[in-house]
């Protein structure tokens, strides 16, 4: 023992170094912005995905927290129930957290999602959107984007556009719903502790671009979520009191001749390297859809 005292439980000595996620993966980044809000005091439940791999075989865990690793379509459904197991015991202090992928939210979780979601129990679902099945193959997912190209999708890309999964939340008229960035942390941690202080089923959708899905140089995985909002492919918001509220970094957004060009964003990325332009250009129509939802329902 040095004598020095310990160190409070943060970003640095929740999530441990050495765990198995890729270079340039965006997870850890994540969970350490959801440690600095929470600390250990984090019950995590994770379905089959990518996360189930970077954290490891018990008791080896790369997080300092607890763990209820589950099948692909049940996270909605355990967090509910160990959701009001801790409410039966009196225990406030911890934070119940289901952790899952599009692919574990957007297709296979889809109905406990919704059953979560209708029946308003309290806990936190972060949907972590990398856009398809990563952890088994790079498939496609109902939250790929249009042109983007996967190991199941036809050689031009995907022909359908992206699922909205956080518009489906509001629909749900729950407590609160907001998506985030993991180009944009500090807008995320300002999310969580607002979510932290609200009971009732809370929803985040957390943009997570993916080096080897997406193929790009995992040095850049900060700057192609930031394009995301830049070019307003990917908008900040919350919802909660019936109305959408724009985020700051997405605000100047509104104006569309404020945006980068969106070719800025897909050139990175080896995924849309066939992609036709006149995919683009529906990608550019759906984009200024949901600008215009956004419009119609903000504060």
């Amino acid at each position: 023992m040095s004598g020095k005292p310990p160190l409070p439980y943060g970003m640095r000595n929740v999530v441990l170094p050495g765990d198995a996620a890729c270079q340039g993966c965006p997870i850890p980044l994540a969970w350490k912005t959801m440690s600095a809000v929470f600390g250990e005091k984090m019950i995590l439940v994770i379905p089959a995905c990518c996360s189930s791999v970077i954290l490891g075989i018990y008791p080896n865990h790369s997080i300092r927290a607890s763990v209820i690793h589950v099948a692909f379509a049940s996270a909605a459904a355990v967090a509910s129930g160990v959701a009001e197991a801790l409410k039966r015991r009196g225990i406030r202090d911890t934070q119940v957290i289901a952790w899952a992928g599009d692919g574990g939210t957007a297709d296979i979780g889809m109905a406990s999602l919704s059953g979560a979601a209708e029946r308003n129990h309290d806990f936190i679902y972060i949907m972590y959107d990398n856009e398809a099945y990563m952890n088994t193959g790079i498939q496609r997912s109902s939250s790929t984007p249009r042109g983007a190209l996967t190991t199941t999708t036809p050689i031009l890309g995907k022909s359908e556009n992206k699922k909205d999964v956080a518009r489906i939340m509001v629909a749900h008229n729950i407590p609160y719903v907001a998506t985030a960035s993991v180009g944009y942390l500090h807008d995320f941690y300002a999310k969580l502790q607002r979510a932290k202080n609200i009971r009732g089923f809370r929803f985040i959708q957390l943009h997570a671009p993916c080096p080897i899905g997406w193929r790009f140089e995992p040095r850049y995985t900060v700057k192609i979520a930031q394009l995301a909002v830049e070019t307003g492919a990917w908008i900040l918001y919350e919802y909660y009191d019936g109305k959408i509220h724009l985020s700051g970094a997405s605000k100047p957004y509104l104006d569309p001749s404020k945006r980068k060009p969106l070719e800025e964003y897909i050139k990175l990325q080896g995924r849309f390297r066939n992609v036709k332009l006149e995919d683009i250009e529906e990608l550019k129509k759906y984009i200024e859809r949901n600008w215009d939802w956004i419009r119609r329902n903000m504060d």
